[in-house]
């Protein structure tokens, strides 16, 4: 592997600069994430037993091979892939489209595509060809006036749309967060991004409770105001919230399955539904409950071993944790997240471009709030979404593009090193 990228670096490609410093094997940036694959491999080998051995050792295997995969992308600096992300992009574009024609439906959503040996999920590549392409159009154009933000939101709405119609709701509130992250990161005024973000509530108030809204749509031409001193902002932001509002009932009668509607409503009661909707919430809190102070140990779960969670080992990977592994075990997994999240948000801090520091803080978040919203699900203070917890739910495609996504980061790390030394 040394040898191949010794000779990527004298065809040019990778940063002459490089020392190939093999230390960066045993960066925290990479440790962590793989500590987590192998744990999270003996937690699928518990749940689902000798007989489907083969996600268990897929799952570690996948882990080791994106480990050195991230390993080799280090080596290349990101301002040299900067022509190749469009190209990314539209190629991506192209997989969620054929997810129409050709996908494989697995319990009413249409997400996957098979490519023979494996099954390929576009939704998951998406949320990182967002990142770098949202980052290469932020870092050539600063957002000054309404028209500029035409094409960041372009770029991010159109895969958006062809996720949230698979159905896929969970990827596609993970786009919405990454981008108002990264509009912030940009220096956007932050009015605009609440603005934006603000969209969300004003659906909520219009299905819930729609009488709010008389003060609601008020307060939205405030912030719009309040960043521009002019009538014809807060006039055009009252007027988008609006459609919002009217667009809502739609997106939720034709947008969304009848099972993702009693996920939404389901979280705040699921006692009105304990063998349908509400199942996974009762049984995974009932699960990290039972693992008290320590846990019953490796492999020893109960309702782990049972299988008393369906798809256990993928969205819900974090209840087996609990009840094996404890209070304790969580909160060690919660540190090591805290700690990569933090060091993801130093480096966006020290990167040495804007394009480095955007996509570096577009990764950040993406993890972050996969993280959070799998963690609130999982404890019954969240809706099932289908997010992934990253790193520890199975999914072959999702591990494989979060160890590139950690390259991306560790490639700017070494850059912003060798310029302060």
């Amino acid at each position: 592997m040394f040898k191949r990228i010794s000779l990527l670096n004298n065809r040019g490609f990778l940063q002459k600069k490089d020392n190939f410093n093999r230390g960066f094997l045993f960066s925290p940036l990479l440790i962590i994430p793989l500590f987590l694959v192998i744990i999270s491999g003996l937690l699928i080998k518990s749940i689902q037993g000798e007989f489907l051995v083969s996600n268990y050792l897929g799952h570690i295997l996948t882990g080791f091979l994106g480990y050195f995969l991230a390993f080799f992308i280090s080596y290349i600096p990101l301002e040299r892939i900067r022509k190749y992300v469009v190209r990314f992009y539209l190629c991506t574009l192209i997989a969620l489209l054929l997810i129409y024609f050709f996908g494989i439906s697995v319990s009413g959503a249409q997400r996957w595509l098979n490519l023979g040996i494996f099954s390929f999920q576009p939704s998951e590549v998406a949320k990182l060809s967002t990142v770098l392409t949202l980052a290469l159009v932020l870092d050539k154009k600063i957002i000054l006036k309404i028209r500029d933000l035409v094409l960041p939101l372009l770029v991010v709405v159109v895969p958006w749309l062809l996720i949230f119609l698979q159905p896929d709701l969970g990827t596609s509130l993970v786009l919405i967060v990454l981008t108002g992250v990264m509009l912030y990161w940009s220096q956007m005024p932050i009015e605009w991004i609440l603005i934006l973000v603000f969209c969300l509530i004003t659906s909520i108030l219009y299905l819930t409770l729609p009488i709010l809204l008389i003060f609601w749509i008020p307060f939205i031409g405030y912030l719009a105001y309040r960043s521009k001193k002019k009538i014809i902002f807060p006039t055009i932001a009252i007027s988008f919230h609006l459609l919002v509002a009217k667009l809502t009932p739609i997106l939720w009668q034709y947008g969304l399955k009848e099972y993702q509607k009693d996920r939404l409503v389901l979280f705040l009661d699921p006692n009105r539904d304990p063998l349908g909707g509400g199942y996974h919430l009762i049984q995974s809190q009932i699960a990290i409950g039972s693992g008290g102070l320590f846990g019953t140990g490796l492999l020893r779960g109960k309702l782990t071993n049972l299988q008393f969670i369906p798809e256990q080992h993928t969205d819900f990977i974090f209840s087996a944790l609990g009840e094996e592994l404890g209070f304790v075990g969580c909160i060690i997994v919660l540190f090591l997240f805290f700690f990569l999240i933090k060091k993801l948000i130093n480096t966006a801090t020290i990167a040495r471009t804007n394009f480095e520091s955007l996509i570096v803080i577009g990764i950040a978040s993406t993890f972050l709030f996969q993280i959070i919203i799998n963690l609130f699900m999982t404890i019954g203070l969240g809706p099932v979404t289908g997010i992934p917890l990253p790193f520890m739910s199975y999914g072959r495609t999702s591990l494989v593009t979060n160890f590139i996504s950690v390259g991306f980061v560790l490639s700017v790390l070494k850059r912003s090193r060798s310029l302060r030394s």
